[in-house]
């Protein structure tokens, strides 16, 4: 993807998100929620098994060596803060990074 294609990728998702309610109208309490969630090194984990790719809830389990309510509590709480997304494929629910969980990928996590 070229930079200009992520970034009206970007610009597409916030504005989605804002349509939606999604993202908080104070984006200062957004950042925090979302720092506060990439605290924890599973949500992290989580973010770089997606780097490039969509995972199942069972692919992630395997991969991460996590039990059904470790994965859950954990997706949720990335998919809550808008670091991932589900999405649905032939009836398999698929998770990905949304451009915020990319954004932190890139800039946080790969520079180390």
């Amino acid at each position: 993807m070229t930079p200009e294609e992520a970034a009206k990728r970007k610009e597409e998702w916030v504005t989605k998100m804002k349509k939606e309610g999604r993202m908080k109208e104070d984006m200062t309490e957004d950042h925090k929620a979302c720092l506060n969630a990439l605290q924890n090194p599973v949500r992290r984990n989580i973010l770089k098994a997606l780097v490039g790719q969509k995972k199942s809830l069972e692919e992630i389990k395997t991969e991460l060596k996590l039990t059904d309510s470790q994965a859950s509590y954990n997706l949720n709480m990335l998919e809550s803060t808008l670091c991932i997304e589900k999405e649905e494929s032939e009836g398999v629910t698929y998770y990905v990074l949304t451009p915020r969980g990319e954004g932190y990928m890139e800039n946080v996590e790969l520079k180390k």
